[in-house]
């Protein structure tokens, strides 16, 4: 046996740079669970301390001096001047579209459009006062459910400035500024004298 190596006791040293690391082991799921775990249980939180800490993640928003509250008021009226700036000149383009190319407007209800007094028909059932009458409005409309009708009459004050109209007079009345406590209506015609 004279081929056999002989029995060395020299080591062999590897450099500290090339030895490799163990691979990285995942701990056990208990391990994991005994780690996740907190150790004291966990209070829910009221919705105060929920809005004290949400605030905290997000930072303070509004300026800790005054300069910088200032700034930031001054940027967000910036911002509102430019957005309804665009609104307004969006309405104006629309309006002057519609006005142009589209349709006639619908006119508002011939009884009373914008601006336009109310008018009203009804009989005198009093000219005692003097320069002011009483005028009976008599209604009378379908009843939206049952289909019967409904008759209702309302009295009003009614400014005359001639006291020209007597009672049992079928007159037209319109809306006017108050000239009494109660007085709203002014004459405007007789249309049927009573007999």
């Amino acid at each position: 046996m004279a081929d056999e190596t002989p029995d060395t006791t020299e080591e062999q040293v590897t450099p500290v740079d090339s030895v490799p690391t163990p691979p990285a082991t995942t701990p056990a799921p208990e391990a994991q669970a005994a780690e996740q775990a907190p150790a004291e249980p966990v209070t829910p939180l009221t919705p105060k301390e929920r809005k004290v800490a949400s605030r905290a993640r997000r930072g303070n928003r509004r300026g800790a001096t005054p300069e910088e509250r200032a700034e930031t008021r001054k940027a967000k009226a910036a911002a509102r001047t430019r957005y309804r700036a665009k609104r307004r000149d969006k309405d104006r383009a629309a309006k002057a579209e519609a006005g142009t190319a589209g349709p006639a407007q619908t006119p508002q209800s011939t009884e009373h459009g914008p601006g336009a007094p109310k008018e009203r028909l009804g009989i005198v059932v009093s000219d005692k006062a003097d320069k002011t009458i009483t005028v009976r409005i008599d209604t009378a409309r379908r009843h939206r459910r049952y289909q019967k009708i409904v008759r209702s009459s309302a009295t009003l004050h009614a400014h005359d400035e001639a006291n020209d109209a007597n009672a049992g007079d079928r007159v037209r009345v319109i809306e006017s500024k108050p000239l009494t406590a109660t007085k709203r209506w002014r004459l405007v015609e007789i249309l049927e004298r009573a007999k």
